[in-house]
């Protein structure tokens, strides 16, 4: 079966979608009516901006959202998946490949989750780190017993956890996952606590839009982050993008969940090759290509 994945914040690079602009007609449509609904030029900061102007979260989450979903209309009739998922902000672009939103309500929820996660993040000095070589158990057993909001947040791959929360909290559980084995525990150059309960605010925000929003049957179930299972029902599929912004990112269970249900290959739609690499360190013998015009 084909699976089809979409990267989520970080996998952005200068220069992206650029090659799609010139190369299909639809795909300059695309870039353009996104233009339109912004208010500014995206495509200007995309294809010609810095590193530090992509690293804007309002620019940012609807450029990596607009080089997956565009570089997934460009294929055509070769895009037929059977099941999808998204990691974090990549689930909007999955919800778009598979039917459920169309490309303008996709690209005005993640232009609207941007904006109230950018909010969330200025009420409240908070962060994330990388912790490798430990269970997931572990993890979570420290991360439980730190004073302070602390979570795990991105469950990535196996010894790959990221970790959530105020700043203080983040660096007391940093010092107790080393003592504990960590081979690292690396703060993050991240504006804040994305996927913890201090993003409550911008859940909030983003539940109303979500709720306001037409949602359509979908053509193939969507594995979401905050259960991992295949979800097709279009109620079920809001609550859990709802709650996706508080609720740790179970990405490591997604993969295993869908070569379970019996995914084959694993195609990357967006930007970079992250999460080939990461549904590798889940499972070796998966097969993982890119997307490409």
């Amino acid at each position: 079966m084909n699976a089809y994945i979409f990267p989520g914040q970080g996998a952005q690079f200068t220069g992206m979608g650029l090659n799609l602009y010139e190369n299909s007609p639809l795909a300059q449509q695309l870039f353009e009516q996104a233009n339109d609904i912004l208010g500014f030029q995206i495509t200007d900061i995309m294809f010609e901006g810095s590193a530090e102007d992509l690293k804007e979260t309002k620019v940012t989450q609807p450029a990596i959202f607009l080089h997956s979903v565009i570089l997934a209309k460009t294929l055509g009739q070769n895009f037929k998946p059977e099941m999808v998922a998204g990691h974090s902000l990549g689930e909007f672009s999955a919800l778009v490949a598979n039917g459920a939103l169309n490309f303008e309500d996709g690209l005005k929820l993640v232009f609207k989750r941007a904006l109230a996660m950018q909010k969330a993040c200025e009420l409240q000095p908070s962060t994330m780190a990388a912790v490798l070589g430990l269970e997931d158990a572990i993890v979570e057993k420290i991360c439980a017993e730190t004073p302070g909001i602390v979570v795990a947040a991105n469950y990535n791959c196996p010894g790959q956890l990221v970790i959530s929360g105020d700043v203080d909290a983040v660096n007391k559980a940093c010092e107790a996952l080393k003592t504990e084995g960590a081979k690292r525990a690396l703060v993050l150059p991240v504006g804040g606590a994305f996927h913890s309960p201090l993003m409550e605010p911008a859940r909030e925000e983003l539940a109303a839009a979500i709720e306001n929003t037409l949602f359509s049957k979908p053509i193939c179930p969507i594995y979401q982050n905050v259960t991992a299972k295949a979800v097709i029902d279009k109620a079920a599929i809001k609550l859990n993008l709802i709650s996706q912004l508080t609720a740790p990112v179970r990405w490591t269970q997604s993969v295993q969940q869908m070569i379970a249900d019996g995914a084959t290959l694993f195609t990357e739609v967006g930007p970079g090759n992250v999460l080939q690499g990461l549904v590798k360190k889940i499972n070796r013998e998966a097969e993982t290509a890119s997307a490409s015009l």
